[in-house]
C-alpha cells in the first residue's frame, strides 16, 4: 500500500455505549407501547450511540463526486458521455434534484469534480486532477495505482472538511455516464456472481441494452481474471473515480465517527468494497433506500442492509439518501420531544 494511504488501515470509531444504553432506556419510558414507533425508535436510538448524546440531525453534508468512465465508450449507457460534465455545470448552477433537496434540508452541498473528457475546470466544483475520466476497463485497469490513491484521498478529504464545518450526517453521490457498468462490474468481481444478476438498465437501456452491457461486464471480468483477489484489487481494475472516492468517503466517516446515510446502487457497491477495505465500518452506515436499479437487491443482502424507503428511485446524486434525511429527523424529535410516563403523568405499562 503506498505509504499515504495507510490510513486506510485505522479502526473505525468505537460507538458509544452508554449514550445507547440511555437512549435505550428512555424508548422505554415515552408515552407509547413498547416499539409502537417501530424503527425509528431504532434510528433514534442507532443516532444516539454514533452521537454520544441524545440525537440530533441538523447539520447535513452532502458530497456529490463526478467523472467520466472510459467503459461507455462500448456503448452502454442510453446518454452521451458529455452529460457528465454537463452535469456538474448543472449540480454548480443549482439545477439538479439534489440541489433542491440540499435546499429544502438546508444542508450544505458540494460537487467534487474528478475528471472528465476535455478535463474541463468548472468554477464552483472542487476539481482534482486525475484524469480525463477512467479507462476503459474492458481493455485494461480503469485506474492507475495512483489514479485510485488520489480518488480514495478525495473521499477522505470531503468527509474532513465536512468534519469541519460541524456536520452530524454524511451523504454521499454519484454522477458519471456509464457509473452502473463499473458498479455492476465491481459488484460482480466482489460478490463472484455473474454479470447478469447486477446489470441493469441504469440511464434507461431496453432489455437488448442490458444484455449488451452484461457482455460487456464479462468482457472485463474475464480481462482482469486473476487480478481482483482484493476490493482494491477490484476497484483499481474495473471501478471508477468517483466509486473510489465514495469507498474513501464512507472508510473515513467510519474511522472519524461521522454518520453515514448510503445512497442506491452505485453508492452501494462503492459501499461494499468499503466494508472489505474496513472491516466493522458498517456499524456507521444506514442505508437510505433500495434501488429500482435490479443489481442493488443483491448488494443490500451482501451487506446485510435494510434500507430506509423503497420508492422506485435509481437517479443517484445522492438524492435517495436526501429524502430520507426527514425520517431521521424526526426519530431525533421524537426521541428528544417526548414526555415520559412520570412526566405526563400516564401509567406505565402493567
Amino acid at each position: 500500500m503506498s505509504p499515504h494511504l495507510n490510513w486506510l488501515d485505522e479502526e473505525p470509531k468505537r460507538l458509544d455505549e452508554e449514550a445507547t444504553a440511555a437512549a435505550r432506556a428512555r424508548q422505554a419510558q415515552l408515552t407509547k407501547p413498547p416499539g409502537a414507533l417501530g424503527e425509528l425508535e431504532t434510528l433514534a436510538i442507532t443516532l444516539a450511540g454514533w452521537q454520544g448524546r441524545v440525537p440530533s440531525i441538523e447539520r447535513v453534508h452532502i458530497s456529490v463526486f463526478a467523472a467520466d468512465h472510459g467503459v461507455a465508450d462500448e456503448g452502454v449507457s442510453a446518454f452521451p458521455a458529455a452529460v457528465t460534465a454537463q452535469m456538474i455545470r448543472n449540480f454548480v448552477r443549482g439545477g439538479a434534484a439534489i440541489n433542491v433537496l440540499a435546499r429544502v434540508l438546508d444542508a450544505t452541498l458540494e460537487v467534487i469534480n474528478l475528471g472528465t473528457i476535455g478535463q474541463a475546470v468548472t468554477a464552483g466544483a472542487h476539481d482534482v486532477a486525475l484524469g480525463p475520466g477512467s479507462a476503459n476497463f474492458v481493455n485494461g485497469p480503469a485506474m492507475t495505482d495512483a489514479q485510485l490513491a488520489g480518488a480514495l484521498e478525495a473521499g477522505r478529504e470531503s468527509v474532513e472538511r465536512a468534519l469541519g464545518c460541524g456536520a452530524q450526517l454524511y451523504i454521499g453521490g454519484d454522477m458519471g455516464i456509464g457509473n452502473t457498468t463499473a458498479a455492476a462490474a465491481l459488484g460482480c468481481a466482489l460478490l463472484s456472481v455473474k454479470p447478469e444478476a447486477l446489470a441493469g438498465p441504469g440511464t434507461g437501456l431496453d432489455e437488448r441494452g442490458v444484455a449488451h452491457k452484461a457482455a460487456v461486464i464479462r468482457r472485463a471480468l474475464e480481462k482482469h481474471s486473476g487480478h481482483l483477489r482484493t476490493a482494491r484489487d477490484a476497484l483499481r481494475c474495473v471501478g471508477g473515480f468517483e466509486i473510489a472516492a465514495l469507498v474513501g468517503a464512507y472508510v473515513r466517516c467510519a474511522q472519524l465517527g461521522l454518520p453515514v446515510l448510503i445512497d442506491g446502487f452505485i453508492c452501494g457497491a462503492a459501499a461494499l468494497a468499503a466494508s472489505r477495505l474496513c472491516s466493522g465500518a458498517q456499524a456507521w452506515w444506514l442505508f437510505a433506500h433500495r434501488s429500482k436499479e435490479p443489481g442493488h437487491a443483491a448488494i443490500l443482502t451482501a451487506l446485510e442492509a435494510r434500507p430506509l424507503l423503497d420508492l422506485g428511485m435509481r437517479l443517484g446524486e445522492g438524492s435517495g439518501a436526501a429524502v430520507a434525511v426527514p425520517l431521521l429527523r424526526l426519530a431525533c424529535e421524537l426521541h428528544a420531544g417526548m414526555a415520559t410516563f412520570a412526566e405526563a403523568g400516564v401509567s406505565g405499562k402493567l
